[in-house]
């Protein structure tokens, strides 16, 4: 349970997703005055060091938000509105001198995101339950802005996330990240989205998975449209894939073949921003250009669907 560390993937390709749609999804929300719950269900530590040592033993940020910075350029307004907007998010949190080629670069994770996207009426509840991790967030999060309105909770975040729904507020936006390397947070995934939607059937929800080889992850997509479509609320499903995930070329007897990796990953928003859909409409292409490692790879967006 508390092996997982996502400081070793932290900026990669799969993060530049989610934080992309996270980032225009809370965007659109913030123009109503009405104060927002956030709530993140696997927070991880909230910021990461790329220069650290477990960043730089994978290197997966080279092919993730680095290269995203270096393509970019320096102009923070250059590319479609929500990418641009969370570029500069980086790009602050690096005092503005973040580029591709930085030794030393800070990133945020989805709670950071929301810490620094949330105002003074909205309230932040980060889950994690591997101990050094919460201990990091906490810290990291109490140097933010509005730290007395977020709340850092050492204990499960599938039940303690559901807790919270409804809010007083009736509004609410929810992360769900969890690393899927236990099986069961495929089933969990599904129980969650549809507890919460029973609960709170109004809130926006984000559901992240990765797009790998394994059956449980095969039908996550499916089986998580297949719940917001029975609650009678609209979807939209993205994903992104980097590379080919199978290897070519000559196989040396007795060598094992080198693992490619997690090289695609997805997100599925129920009750998204009408915006969402052209925002990452005009991002997405952009992402493939800035990420993409061969010729294989591509996005997938679907059209809002589901309407109840």
């Amino acid at each position: 349970m508390f092996s997982y560390r996502h400081a070793f993937h932290a900026g990669n390709h799969a993060d530049v997703l989610k934080h992309l749609v996270l980032t225009a999804t809370l965007d659109y929300l913030r123009q109503k005055d009405t104060a927002l719950a956030l709530i993140d269900t696997h927070a991880g530590c909230g910021l990461y060091r790329l220069d650290g040592d477990f960043a730089q033993t994978s290197g997966e940020s080279q092919h993730g938000i680095r290269s995203l910075l270096a393509e970019a350029g320096t102009a923070q307004a250059q590319g479609p509105s929500a990418l641009a907007h969370y570029l500069e998010l980086v790009r602050q949190l690096n005092d503005g001198q973040a580029d591709g080629a930085a030794r030393k670069l800070l990133y945020p994770g989805s709670p950071a995101i929301m810490q620094a996207l949330m105002r003074a009426q909205d309230h932040l509840h980060a889950f994690e339950l591997q101990p050094a991790d919460m201990r990091a967030l906490q810290g990291n999060l109490a140097q933010g802005p509005h730290a007395g309105r977020v709340k850092v909770w050492h204990e499960d975040g599938w039940a303690g996330s559901l807790r919270l729904l409804p809010p007083p507020s009736r509004r609410a936006l929810a992360l769900c990240d969890p690393s899927y390397e236990m099986k069961t947070d495929y089933a969990q995934a599904q129980r969650w989205l549809a507890e919460a939607l029973r609960k709170f059937a109004t809130g926006t929800y984000i559901v992240w998975f990765p797009i790998i080889p394994r059956p449980e992850a095969h039908e996550l997509p499916r089986k998580l449209k297949a719940i917001a479509r029975q609650a009678g609320k609209p979807s939209l499903m993205a994903s992104l894939s980097i590379k080919s995930g199978s290897q070519s070329g000559v196989k040396v007897p007795g060598q094992k073949p080198k693992r490619t990796g997690m090289v695609a990953s997805g997100v599925l928003v129920v009750n998204p921003p009408y915006t969402l859909h052209e925002q990452l409409q005009q991002a997405l292409p952009l992402l493939v250009k800035s990420l993409g490692q061969d010729h294989m790879a591509a996005y997938k967006l679907e059209a809002p669907a589901g309407q109840g």
